[in-house]
């Protein structure tokens, strides 16, 4: 394999020096004169004498990629059943594939690859990542998501975690399909999307909250203008027309010129929004999104990390406590009256992600946020292949507040 790789140097350094002048890297229609020179010069070479047919083609590929596309893991990344790449360093590479985690063969011809890899990947969404900034979260052109962690700080190299998304968003449609819900939740949904209640999607890493929040969004209806805020854009509302995208920068060298998304959805509210849709909640922003929640935005919707339900709730309160110190009677009453359902996903042990309760917040009482219960997932045993059975329940609660309903003419039960 080091004979491969000196050669792949060899023809690389030979394509630069070929072209400084004359090809730009940078405009997509050079692609195929690239590919062209790349076969031209290891047909010069005569390499059929000393690699084969296959082992040529890595070099082409490999030549092609570092110049124009992602390195060695640009096949990882065209691969649609591949939904998380995992870089510990540059000789190890790790993937999530039908929701299980198995280590690949793939290896970086060195540490600067690696490195060459991750600037490039940083530049193109105009953040940058260094010894004194060694931390960074980013994204690829197709909207996936990137998070960047660079020595001192990551021990054995750096580390580089790419999450896919799919080329087409989910919609409700694929949540069925899945078994995350039931027809019967799937219009309940609908509904409630519709007459604009506040909706809250908690749970762990890797729960399919973004897709599920990409999903609720589709059903939106077509003639709102919605305002979406984001650290690193990943949500696909392709069916809205009037939307403004925005997404938070990091701080300069100089550690100016910082946007955040507590000033993003200060900013968003003069810009007329219906709905405020806040891709993830992790700190000060969460006192912001609640206020304009429970300032006429109906219909918001926000995701947020919690093992839990009554767990999301208290981050929640942890987080408004982060932006200001209220009391915590007046945190827990802003909380009650902004959100009126929280949808709670997890992945179970066979891998699957599902919706394991739908509830709804009805106030707050001596203390407490009050909470009801309207659907909850029921286990039903294992299949031969260890797959889960079960599916979502109505608890036979009724929901409490229909006034937003009532208002809008839409029949909830």
């Amino acid at each position: 394999m080091a004979n491969i790789y000196e050669t792949i140097k060899e023809i690389r350094r030979e394509v630069v020096l070929n072209n400084e002048s004359t090809l730009n890297y940078n405009a997509d229609k050079f692609d195929n004169q690239l590919l062209e020179q790349i076969e031209g010069i290891c047909f010069s070479k005569q390499l059929t004498k000393s690699f084969s047919v296959d082992e040529i083609k890595f070099i082409v590929d490999t030549i092609f990629n570092q110049m124009r596309r992602h390195d060695v893991i640009e096949p990882l990344i065209k691969d649609g059943s591949i939904t998380e790449i995992m870089i510990n360093g540059s000789n190890q590479v790790f993937i999530e594939k039908n929701g299980v985690i198995q280590e690949t063969d793939v290896v970086f011809e060195s540490k600067e690859r690696l490195e060459d890899l991750i600037q490039n990947m940083v530049a193109r969404v105009n953040r940058s990542v260094n010894e004194a900034e060694p931390v960074v979260d980013a994204r690829l052109e197709d909207g996936s998501r990137v998070n960047i962690v660079l020595p001192p700080v990551a021990l054995n190299g750096p580390l580089v975690t790419i999450r896919k998304f799919p080329e087409k968003p989910m919609d409700i449609d694929d949540l069925i399909r899945y078994e995350s819900i039931t027809n019967e939740v799937a219009v309940f949904l609908e509904k409630l999307v519709k007459a604009k209640y506040n909706i809250f999607i908690c749970g762990g890493t890797g729960s399919g909250k973004t897709s599920f929040l990409n999903a609720l969004s589709s059903l939106i209806p077509k003639d709102e203008r919605i305002v979406t805020i984001e650290d690193s854009a990943e949500l696909q509302l392709l069916s809205i027309k009037n939307i403004a995208r925005l997404e938070t920068r990091n701080a300069n060298t100089e550690g100016k010129g910082e946007i955040s998304m507590k000033t993003l959805i200060k900013t968003s509210l003069r810009m007329r929004p219906e709905r405020i849709i806040v891709g993830e909640v992790r700190g000060e922003e969460a006192l912001d999104m609640l206020q304009a929640m429970n300032t006429g935005h109906d219909g918001s919707m926000s995701t947020g990390h919690a093992n839990s339900t009554l767990d999301m709730l208290s981050r929640l309160e942890t987080m408004v406590l982060m932006a200001a110190p209220l009391p915590l009677e007046a945190i827990k009453k802003q909380i009650a009256s902004a959100l009126d359902i929280i949808i709670f996903l997890t992945r179970l042990r066979d891998h699957t992600r599902r919706v394991l309760d739908i509830t709804e917040v009805v106030g707050y009482k001596d203390g407490e946020i009050l909470l009801n219960p309207l659907y909850l997932f029921e286990e039903m045993g294992e299949s031969k292949n260890g797959k889960v059975k079960g599916c979502l329940r109505r608890t036979g609660n009724s929901m409490v507040n229909k006034s937003k309903a009532k208002q809008r003419g839409v029949e909830l039960e």
